[in-house]
This record gives C-alpha cells, sequence and structure tokens, in this order.
C-alpha cells in the first residue's frame, strides 16, 4: 500500500510539473512575442528604444529570456513525462540560473529607474534637441514621438525654453513637430505659423511622457503581473523537478 501511495504521489508532481513547465513554454512564448514586437512595432517603438541604452539592453534581454525560457518548458515537459533523471537535473540547474537572473534584473530595474524619469527625459531634450531638419538620431526619433502621440516636448511645450532648439531656432518656440495636424489623414499643418510662434490653439500641449505612458500603461502592468506570475511558476517547477528527482528509481 505504502509502494502504491509514493507511485501515485510521484504520478501527481509528475503531471503537476509537466502542467507548471507547459505554463513556462506559454510564458517564454509570450516573453519572446514581446521582445519581436517592440523591435517591428510601425509606431517608432522600436527607435525610442535604439536611442535609449537602457531600454535598448532591456528589450534584448526580454528576448534572450523568452528563448530560455520558451525551451526550458519544452525540455522540462519532456523531462517530466519521461522521467529522466539527467533531463531533471539539467532542468533544475538551468531554471535555478534565469530565476536568478531574473531577480537580479528586477534589482538593477529599481536601481536605475531614475533613468526614466521626466527629469532625466527632459534634461536630455534640453540638451540634444535641434528641430525639424536635423538628421542625428536623437533628434528624428523625438520627432517620430510628438509626431505618433501628437504630444510636445516631456511635460509640456515649455521644456523648449533655454534648450538647444531655441538657441538654433530663436524665432520658434516650440519645434515643428509640435503642431497639431489637420487631420490624421492630411499631414499638412493648421496654422504652422502660428503654432511655431506659441499660439496654444495651434500646438499639441500635452507632454509626450504622460501621453506615451497612458498608451502603454495597461501592457506595463499585464507584464508586471506575468512577470509575478512567471516566478512563481518557476519557483514551483523547481521544487517539483527536484522531488520527481528524488523519487525516480
Amino acid at each position: 500500500i505504502e509502494t502504491s501511495m509514493e507511485g501515485d504521489c510521484l504520478s501527481c508532481i509528475k503531471y503537476l510539473m509537466f502542467v507548471f513547465n507547459f505554463l513556462i513554454f506559454l510564458g517564454g512564448s509570450f516573453l519572446l512575442g514581446v521582445g519581436i514586437w517592440v523591435l517591428v512595432d510601425p509606431t517608432d517603438f522600436r527607435e525610442i528604444v535604439a536611442t535609449n541604452p537602457l531600454l535598448f539592453t532591456g528589450v534584448h534581454i526580454i528576448l534572450a529570456m523568452g528563448g530560455m525560457l520558451f525551451l526550458l518548458g519544452f525540455l522540462g515537459c519532456c523531462g517530466a513525462i519521461r522521467e529522466n533523471k539527467c533531463l531533471l537535473l539539467f532542468f533544475f540547474m538551468f531554471i535555478l540560473i534565469i530565476f536568478l537572473a531574473e531577480l537580479a534584473a528586477a534589482i538593477l530595474a529599481f536601481i536605475f529607474r531614475e533613468h526614466l524619469t521626466k527629469e532625466h527625459f527632459t534634461k536630455e531634450l534640453r540638451k540634444h534637441y535641434q528641430g525639424l531638419n536635423a538628421t542625428d538620431v536623437f533628434t528624428t526619433t523625438w520627432n517620430a514621438i510628438m509626431n505618433t502621440f501628437d504630444c510636445c516636448g516631456v511635460n509640456s511645450p515649455e521644456d523648449f525654453e533655454g534648450s538647444l532648439f531655441r538657441v538654433l531656432n530663436p524665432s520658434d518656440m516650440v519645434p515643428e513637430a509640435c503642431c497639431r495636424r489637420n487631420s490624421h489623414l492630411d499631414l499638412s499643418f493648421s496654422n504652422k505659423d502660428e503654432c511655431l510662434a506659441g499660439n496654444m490653439l495651434y500646438r499639441n500641449n500635452k507632454g509626450c511622457y504622460s501621453s506615451v505612458v497612458d498608451y502603454f500603461e495597461m501592457y506595463i502592468y499585464v507584464a508586471g503581473a506575468l512577470a509575478i506570475v512567471l516566478l512563481t511558476i518557476e519557483l514551483f517547477a523547481m521544487v517539483f523537478a527536484m522531488c520527481l528527482f528524488k523519487g525516480i528509481q
């Protein structure tokens, strides 16, 4: 009877591990999808990522983690079903490394969070943004952001006061990218001269920081919640892997 109970317990652990590894497999697929979407996104978000080293590194970490979890979930499922001790041990060591790497990434994201603040972006905008006809990556990226999200500056159009843009364009209060368009289909500007002179009626008055955050807010919360769920699943998967490893004769 005791042997039968042990066999039932082992079988239960095996199928639970399969389920948890299948969830890891799905989590890896999701991370891969997010990373690929950011890199090929048609709304120019990839340009924002390309000009920010922290975001650029983060996206590639997401891609790498997604690929590893995708492979790991598959190996874990195979190890559980086949009851292969070698696969299970490899799975445990691999997922432990990933688990610790994810914790380290979360700690680093917390430490370097000041690089994603309004103050940091405002300082960089005032220091490097040149105007519509500039060809540097920083300026063209900001032009793409302001055109895409119908916004101006980081906090508001006042961010351009005392900036490099005003030094280079002393007659313009705001760049042309801040001007309101007639419609989304008609790319011509409405009263462009009034806009460049600073008339609030003809410029976009909302800052880009809040516009971008509002646009991605749902995705940020979903990604954060899924990250917590994924870490919990990985922890349980490691426990089940060790229990199954010890239970296999």
